[in-house]
């Protein structure tokens, strides 16, 4: 309020005839800045019509109360790229041979390679087969030495790993001749179990509120984050990761939709960039979780443990008001907003409370088929989906595309993460400056760029191509936390955590393709499809309206006219003003719009003079 306030003041110290002389002879590129000040102005008018807005500012923008709800969403993030990218360690090189400990009861005393020597086929360049075995025999010792073993058959009692010193799923469930199974296979099924609880969990989160989402995929973290250190094949590991993904996505949906609603302006956007950078932190804490422990089991079961630290949560983590109006709870909202205020050692105006009152459109009214009967509400959800696919085949795409140039894993991994975060701290200086809309095109362009360069450049420049990839993973890591920011601001309240869902459901499908075509082996079409989509997906981005400095929309009623005021304002912004026309057409809206301001922040009393006037 303070920055409005200072910026209204500056607009009257100029005369309104001044302002227009001045933007008259100024040069084609200062329409950029009466642009952001036409903006500011509509920012400025809509927001009086924004009764939460001036509550929040009552309560204090950030204080301590945001502040400490921002940190509780930034530490399960931590963990969650732990649980989410655990399956990229899971699958270490192995090299399996027959277990052949029946020659033990005739020779007690070998060693492990006398076993190996006497019990296994060998391969034309000399090497131990690995999948064959010599069939056992009653002979004794010197008969087995002098004489041999020559018919061979399958493996019968299992496998040893000899020259294998870290235990993993390949070692522990025989995942070998035969029974193999890649590292996409299992995270096509996470991402399916992504895309499943997208559904789930959205529509829970609108249900039910912020808040219980949040302890159940906390809880599910717990049970089946922590317990999958503790399963006994390998089908039960594939179902505990399948369960643990949907948990992921509906905390998620959650946090996203609780730090939307409680933040304003900038630090709504702040908290979810700095929330993102927390992620890729967890990727370099698993990364290094990874590398020093010898056992698949102990990174679950150390990188989980904090887990349990979130049962405080109970007590501490606050519902979102906005979502407490919606479905009708008034009074639950003040307590919450007033706990908010003490807790910032502010006050609420019994005047701006009173204000709350009733929806006129309960959120009980409000289903997932308002995205198919809502005309304005299928057009945004429709391109943000398509955007959203975009964005999880691409990022996906290139971040297995290293492993075609041998990268090591563990490289694969801390280097990407690396990256992401200045990545997504720029996004910070790009929606100061550019707005939702332009970030998000920004980002994407960046992207088409490195996956076109990645087409021409020849393969036997390695170390082009890997550079190009890593840097493509930069720009798709600052687009998914654009587009994130942007999703939670477009979509209205009563069906925010539904439609969050819907686009993260596309965000899957997305990566699921991804992994479908990398398991192909093909070499240049996935890279060429991340191309193509990028390019529609930009074209895409334009039908969309921009968000910043705009309310929230909390109902369906009010949401197809935001829409509307949304667009048209997009189009006002995004026009270059070649007439010089149109140019003393905005310069009189500015100029009204000033002199409203005026007599909204003056009193009477402290009009100016005809003889001020005279003087100015």
């Amino acid at each position: 309020m303070a920055r409005e306030n200072n910026f209204k003041v500056e607009l009257q110290t100029q005369p309104s005839s001044k302002i227009l002389n001045q933007h008259e002879t100024a040069p084609r590129h200062n329409s950029w800045s009466l642009n952001m000040l036409l903006r500011r102005l509509r920012a400025t008018e809509g927001k009086k019509d924004d009764k939460f807005s001036n509550i929040l500012d009552a309560v204090g923008e950030f204080g301590t109360f945001q502040r400490r709800l921002v940190a509780l969403t930034f530490i399960p993030n931590v963990l969650s790229a732990v649980f989410m990218f655990a399956d990229l360690f899971m699958f270490t090189a192995q090299k399996p041979y027959c277990n052949a400990s029946w020659i033990l009861a005739v020779g007690p005393n070998l060693s492990e390679a006398e076993q190996l020597n006497l019990t296994l086929p060998r391969a034309p360049n000399g090497s131990f087969l690995t999948c064959l075995m010599y069939l056992p025999v009653a002979w004794d010792l010197a008969s087995i030495i002098q004489y041999g073993l020559n018919h061979t058959e399958s493996c019968h009692d299992g496998w040893i790993y000899p020259e294998t010193k870290q235990r993993s799923l390949i070692n522990e469930f025989d995942l070998v001749c035969g029974k193999e199974t890649s590292t996409e296979t299992v995270q096509t099924m996470f991402m399916a179990g992504l895309l499943i609880g997208s559904l789930i969990f959205g529509f829970i989160s609108d249900r039910l509120g912020r808040y219980p989402t949040i302890l159940l995929s906390l809880l599910g973290l717990i049970v089946f984050g922590f317990g999958t250190a503790f399963v006994n094949s390998f089908h039960q590991y594939l179902f505990f990761r399948f369960a643990v993904s949907q948990a992921l996505v509906g905390y998620s949906i959650s946090s996203t939709s609780l730090a939307t609603e409680w933040l304003v302006g900038d630090h709504r956007a702040h908290a979810i960039i700095l929330e993102h950078c927390f992620f890729a932190v967890g990727v370099m804490f698993l990364t290094g979780l990874a590398y020093s422990l010898p056992h698949w089991r102990m990174l679950f079961l150390l990188g989980g443990a904090p887990v349990f630290s979130f049962i405080f949560y109970i007590w501490i983590l606050p519902e979102s008001p906005r979502w407490l109006m919606m479905k009708g709870k008034v009074e639950e909202a003040k307590q919450v907003l007033c706990y908010a205020a003490g807790v910032n050692k502010k006050t609420i105006p019994l005047s701006l409370l009173d204000k709350l009152q009733l929806p006129g459109k309960k959120m009980d009214k409000a289903s997932v088929l308002d995205f198919y009967n809502n005309r304005h509400l299928r057009k945004v959800t429709l391109v943000m989906g398509c955007v959203w696919f975009t964005v999880g085949y691409s990022y996906f795409t290139l971040s297995f595309k290293l492993k075609d140039f041998g990268v090591n894993i563990y490289f694969r991994q801390v280097i990407p993460s690396i990256m992401e975060v200045p990545a997504r701290l720029c996004c910070i200086f790009l929606l100061e400056q550019m707005g939702r809309k332009w970030s998000l095109i920004a980002t994407l362009f960046q992207g088409t760029m490195m996956c076109l360069l990645i087409l021409i450049i020849p393969s036997e420049l390695k170390s082009a191509l890997v550079l190009m990839v890593v840097f493509g993973e930069f720009s798709m890591a600052a687009s998914v936390t654009v587009f994130f920011i942007y999703t939670a601001e477009l979509l209205p309240t009563v069906l925010r955590a539904t439609g969050l869902g819907l686009v993260s459901l596309a965000w899957a499908a997305g990566a699921i393709s991804s992994l479908v075509l990398i398991s192909q082996n093909l070499t240049l079409l996935p890279v060429f499809l991340c191309l193509t989509s990028a390019i529609l997906a930009l074209s895409l981005c334009s039908l969309l309206p921009e968000t910043q400095d705009q309310p929230l929309s909390d109902s369906l009623e009010s949401y197809p006219l935001q829409f509307r005021n949304t667009g048209e304002d997009t189009m006002s912004d995004d026009t270059l003003y070649d007439d010089a026309a149109e140019e003393v057409v905005k310069n009189t809206i500015l100029n009204a719009s000033v002199m409203k301001l005026d007599t909204d922040i003056l009193p009477s009393s402290s009009q100016p003079t005809e003889a001020d006037r005279k003087d100015d």
